[in-house]
């Protein structure tokens, strides 16, 4: 969940520029697995009485003083002009997963959880201001999830099993590993209804495995639901169909 201020909460410069308010990847999280490069953007809103020039520098970083610095890139920034005084300006930030394992001497996986940003604005006066801490947003490890129904064709009224397997990025290693004492929904949706619903709440075991018994009573598609952590993004499996026969 974004948090957002209108002055950060270190903040020095000239002038009466100021950052009044800052929306960090469209209000979402920023969730990271092992491979794909993730972007994302910063939007910052600046009001000056010349009007805005742009941004001079942006960083964000694990707020935890523990984790040290951040493995994010600024890559670029535009700013729109929505009036004489006030611009949006927008900063593209990077994360590349191979990077990750050498960003920290510490394991690289505590730098999921909360993170800031900082940022450095100018007017076209040559106003300028340096902020602290404007918005606060979560970074999170990916998370993966299976299901598989067994047997796919069963009769009324007998049982069939649901296994499946939650796991989370590893950004030491940048492979993905079983998330093991997690609770997760099992869901089920009957044929031809627009909705699922959750039938119980299973916690994961060894690797992350997840198994329970089922009384099927009618057709339909079954799936894990992991409503995710602080440092782990939430996860909807692929449905598996169960028929009768």
């Amino acid at each position: 969940m974004l948090l957002a201020t209108a002055t950060g909460a270190h903040a020095e410069g000239r002038g009466d520029i100021r950052v009044v308010k800052t929306v960090v990847n469209n209000g979402g999280n920023v969730i990271v697995g092992t491979s794909k490069t993730v972007r994302y953007p910063i939007d910052i809103t600046v009001k000056d009485g010349s009007g805005v020039k742009g941004l001079t520098h942006v960083s964000t970083y694990n707020t935890s003083s523990a984790v040290g610095g951040g493995f994010v890139e600024w890559t670029g920034a535009s700013c729109t002009e929505k009036s004489a005084t006030t611009s949006v300006c927008r900063a593209t930030m990077s994360v590349t997963p191979a990077w990750i394992p050498d960003y920290s001497d510490s394991d690289s996986n505590k730098a999921a959880g909360v993170w800031q940003v900082n940022a450095t604005v100018k007017a076209n006066d040559g106003d300028y201001w340096i902020s602290d801490r404007i918005a606060l947003y979560k970074v999170k490890r990916a998370a993966r999830l299976t299901t598989v129904i067994a047997p796919e064709k069963v009769t009324r009224g007998t049982k069939a099993t649901v296994t499946g397997k939650l796991s989370r990025a590893d950004w030491e290693d940048l492979k993905y590993h079983g998330f093991t004492g997690q609770k997760v929904e099992l869901q089920f949706r009957k044929k031809g209804a627009a909705h699922y619903g959750t039938v119980r709440t299973v916690t994961t075991g060894d690797a992350g495995k997840l198994t329970t018994k089922v009384t099927v009573t009618s057709a339909g598609s079954w799936r894990w639901y992991f409503p995710g952590t602080t440092t782990t993004s939430r996860k909807t499996s692929t449905a598996d169909v169960l028929d009768l026969k």
